[in-house]
C-alpha cells in the first residue's frame, strides 16, 4: 500500500473515522465533566540522617547510603504509619465511615486497617533525585481533609522514626540494667572473697613494693651474714693464737709491751744487784720482789688480753648465729609473702575482671538509657501541606487531547479493518492489484446537470495508460 491508496482509504472512510473520533472525544469529555473534583495536598520533609560508611568509616549523607531512601519511603507507606494517621484524625469513630465499612466489607476485618489501606491507595511519595527532600502527596475530594492527611502522615512519620530508634535502645537499656545488677553482685562477691583472704592472712596493703622491700632486707641480711662469718672465722683464729701465746693481739698490746719493758729493766736491775749483793740483802730482795710483781702483772695482762680476744670471738660467733637465724626468718617471711601473692593473684584478677565488666556494662547502660530517652528525630517538616485552592483533577483538556489521539487511531484502525474485509476498486493501481493484469486506460465520470441521475452520469474524458 502506497501513500495514495492510504489517502484514498481515509477519504472513502472519513465518515466512519470522524464518527468514531467524535464519539470518543464526546464520551471522554462527558466522563471528565461528570467526575468529582479532586484536590492534591503536598508536604515536604527533609531527611537529616548522616550514616557511616562501613568500609571507609566516613560520615555520609543518608541518600548516598544504599537503600536508605527506599527504606524511608517504605516506612512512610507502611501500615503502621497509616494506622497512626487514622487514630490521629479519629476517622474510625465516624458513623458515616462505619457505614461505608459495613457496606464495602460486610463487617469483615478491622475498620482501622480498612481506612489505612484506603489512605495508602491515594498517597503518593516522591523522593528528590538531588537532595534529601521527600514529597508526600494525598488526593481527596475535600482540600482541607487532604492537607490534614498529608500533615498527619509527615507528623507520624517523624514519630515512627523516633520510635524505631528508641525501641531497640529501650530493650538494650533494660538488658544492660539486668546485666549491671548481676555484674555488681559478682563484683561484690569478688571483693568479699578478697577481703576475707586479707583478714585471714593479715594483709594490710596490696602493694607489691612490700615484697621488694622484704627481698632487699633478705639480701642485706645475707650480705651481713657473709661478713659476720668472715669476722667469726678471723676471731676464732685470733682466739686460738691468743691461747697459744703467739697472738699478735697479745704481743702488740701496749700494756703488755710496757710491762715487758719494765720487766726487762727490773730483771737487769736484779741481775746487777745479785752481782753486788747477796740474796738476803734488802736491795736484792726489793729487786726480786719488783721482778716478781712485774712478771705477775705481765701474765695477768696477757691473760686479760687473751680473754678479751676470746670474748670478741664469742661475740662474733653470737652475731653470726643471730644473723643466720634472722636470715632464715626473713627467708621464710619472703617465701610466705610469695605464696600469699600467688594465692592473692587469682583473687585480684577476678576482682579486676569483675570491675572491668561492671564498668563496661554500666557505661553501656548509661548510653542506651540516654538514647532511649532521646526524642530527637532525623526528619524535619520542610513545607507543611496547606489546603489547595485549585483542583488537581479531572484534567479536562488533557483527557480531551488524549481522547482525540485515541479516537483518531481507533477510527483509522476501524477503517482499515473494513477495507480488509471489503476492499473496493478505487484506482487503476487497485484494479491492477485485484486482477493482476495491466490497465489500458481509465474513464473519469462527472455529474451532469439534469433531473435524472442516469443522465447525469456521462463520460468526461478517456485516458489511455499505455
Amino acid at each position: 500500500m502506497n501513500a495514495h491508496q492510504f489517502l484514498q482509504i481515509l477519504r472513502a472512510r472519513k465518515k466512519i473515522i470522524l464518527s468514531i473520533l467524535l464519539a470518543t472525544v464526546l464520551l471522554t469529555l462527558g466522563f471528565s465533566l461528570l467526575q468529582p473534583k479532586t484536590y492534591k495536598a503536598t508536604a515536604s520533609v527533609l531527611l537529616n540522617y548522616k550514616g557511616v560508611d562501613p568500609l571507609t568509616g566516613l560520615t555520609m549523607p543518608g541518600q548516598l547510603l544504599p537503600g536508605y531512601m527506599a527504606t524511608q519511603i517504605d516506612i512512610i507507606s507502611s501500615k503502621n504509619v497509616a494506622g497512626r494517621v487514622v487514630d490521629t484524625l479519629h476517622l474510625a469513630g465516624s458513623p458515616a465511615v462505619l457505614q461505608q465499612f459495613q457496606a464495602a466489607t460486610e463487617g469483615r476485618g478491622n475498620v482501622r486497617d480498612w481506612l489505612a489501606d484506603l489512605l495508602l491507595k491515594k498517597l503518593e511519595i516522591v523522593p528528590s533525585r538531588e537532595s534529601s527532600v521527600v514529597e508526600i502527596s494525598f488526593k481527596g475530594a475535600d482540600p482541607g481533609f487532604a492537607a490534614a492527611v498529608v500533615n498527619a502522615f509527615a507528623d507520624q512519620y517523624q514519630k515512627v522514626t523516633v520510635q524505631l530508634k528508641t525501641d531497640p535502645a529501650k530493650k538494650a537499656s533494660a538488658y544492660f540494667n539486668e546485666q549491671t545488677k548481676q555484674l555488681r553482685d559478682n563484683l561484690e562477691a569478688a571483693q568479699a572473697r578478697l577481703s576475707k583472704y586479707q583478714q585471714e592472712k593479715g594483709i594490710v596493703s596490696l602493694d607489691n613494693n612490700r615484697v621488694d622491700v622484704e627481698l632487699a632486707r633478705l639480701n642485706d641480711l645475707s650480705a651481713q651474714l657473709v661478713a659476720a662469718q668472715a669476722q667469726a672465722i678471723e676471731g676464732n683464729s685470733r682466739e686460738r693464737a691468743a691461747r697459744g701465746g703467739a697472738s699478735p693481739d697479745v704481743t702488740n698490746n701496749m700494756m703488755v709491751q710496757n710491762l715487758r719493758v719494765s720487766l726487762a729493766s727490773a730483771e737487769a736491775k736484779l741481775a746487777d744487784t745479785s752481782s753486788r749483793y747477796g740474796r738476803n740483802h734488802p736491795q736484792y730482795q726489793a729487786a726480786r720482789s719488783e721482778v716478781d710483781k712485774l712478771r705477775s702483772e705481765l701474765n695477768s695482762a696477757m691473760s686479760t688480753v687473751s680473754s678479751s680476744v676470746g670474748g670478741n670471738a664469742a661475740v662474733l660467733r653470737q652475731r653470726e648465729a643471730e644473723l643466720r637465724a634472722a636470715l632464715a626468718e626473713q627467708k621464710a617471711k619472703v617465701l610466705e609473702l610469695n605464696r600469699t601473692r600467688d594465692e592473692l593473684g587469682p583473687l585480684l584478677k577476678e576482682l579486676d575482671s569483675a570491675q572491668r565488666a561492671y564498668d563496661a556494662a554500666s557505661q553501656r547502660f548509661s548510653q542506651t538509657r540516654i538514647e532511649a530517652q532521646s526524642e530527637q528525630s532525623d526528619v524535619s517538616v520542610l513545607n507543611p501541606a496547606v489546603a489547595p485552592t485549585e483542583p488537581s483533577g479531572p484534567r479536562v483538556l488533557l483527557n480531551t487531547l488524549v481522547a482525540f489521539l485515541i479516537g483518531t487511531v481507533l477510527g483509522v484502525g476501524v477503517a482499515f479493518l473494513l477495507e480488509l474485509f471489503n476492499r473496493p476498486v478505487r484506482s487503476a493501481s487497485d484494479m491492477k492489484d485485484v486482477l493482476g493484469i495491466p490497465v489500458l486506460g481509465t474513464i473519469e465520470w462527472q455529474r451532469a446537470p439534469g433531473p435524472s441521475r442516469l443522465r447525469a452520469l456521462a463520460p468526461r474524458r478517456l485516458q489511455r495508460l499505455n
